[in-house]
């Protein structure tokens, strides 16, 4: 099990990762990421899953049309941890963010 980051640790991480949001919770970081059209976001959908999936860290998402909303956090801690913040920055590098 990942350990659980303090408040101040994933307000640090945070600021590390573009476009990101702390969830009113504090226990989750969300974005939507919003592309030119379906295909483009299912696209990103099937690279992050090959990530997500290699990392053993599976987001909580949906789509609609051009818009992909992703929240993460590591459940088994409660909470977020820095691999909810490692995938959040490869979300953004296969989105191009």
């Amino acid at each position: 099990m990942a350990e659980r980051l303090s408040a101040e640790a994933a307000k640090a991480e945070l600021d590390k990762i573009s476009g990101w949001r702390l969830a009113k919770s504090g226990a989750a970081v969300a974005k939507t990421f919003e592309f030119a059209d379906f295909s483009e976001a299912f696209g990103f959908m099937a690279r992050a899953a090959l990530v997500a999936d290699k990392m053993n860290h599976h987001p909580d998402w949906s789509n609609s049309y051009n818009k992909v909303k992703v929240v993460l956090s590591s459940h088994d801690a409660g909470g977020l941890t820095a691999r909810d913040f490692k995938l959040a920055a490869a979300l953004n590098k296969i989105a191009k963010v």
